[in-house]
């Protein structure tokens, strides 16, 4: 049976339990990391040579903002790490049509698109389409949003 002595010192907790502070919601890694590292594994450098999408060399990485980019060859892992502010996708390789929105999405390594010197990568086909369609606005509202995404 519930006694109002019970319902009285339950009540005197609910001061202490507001006092406590909240857990802040876990910030999102600078980078859009797969199991096989940054950006699913995919070597950056290979997008400028016009290669597309090609498979990094686990045992070829370097390690910047916080994670683990792989290359294909040695070669593109120091022309990244020379420049890496040149080579990294925009918006830390999330979905840049996402960014625009507002939001945080993974991308696939197919959706991609080099756009003024900047690679941009996309969650989906659908979604670079749109993304280009909507070139220069959707990059500004990305550049806008991308500060307080992250959480």
């Amino acid at each position: 049976m519930i006694h109002r002595r019970h319902i009285l010192s339950a009540a005197a907790l609910v001061p202490l339990a507001l006092a406590l502070p909240r857990s802040a919601r876990a910030a999102e890694p600078r980078v859009f990391q797969g199991d096989r590292g940054a950006i699913n594994g995919i070597d950056p450098v290979a997008y400028f040579d016009g290669n597309g999408p090609v498979p990094g060399n686990p045992d070829i990485t370097h390690d910047h903002d916080g994670a683990t980019w792989v290359f294909a060859s040695a070669g593109n892992r120091d022309a990244f790490a020379a420049e890496p502010l040149r080579f990294a996708p925009a918006f830390g390789g999330y979905c840049a049509f996402a960014a625009s929105r507002g939001y945080l999405a993974p991308t696939i390594p197919e959706a991609w698109s080099i756009h003024e010197g900047r690679l941009f990568l996309n969650a989906s086909l659908r979604a670079r389409r749109l993304w280009t369609a909507e070139l220069p606005d959707v990059i500004a509202q990305g550049e806008a949003n991308w500060p307080g995404i992250l959480g």
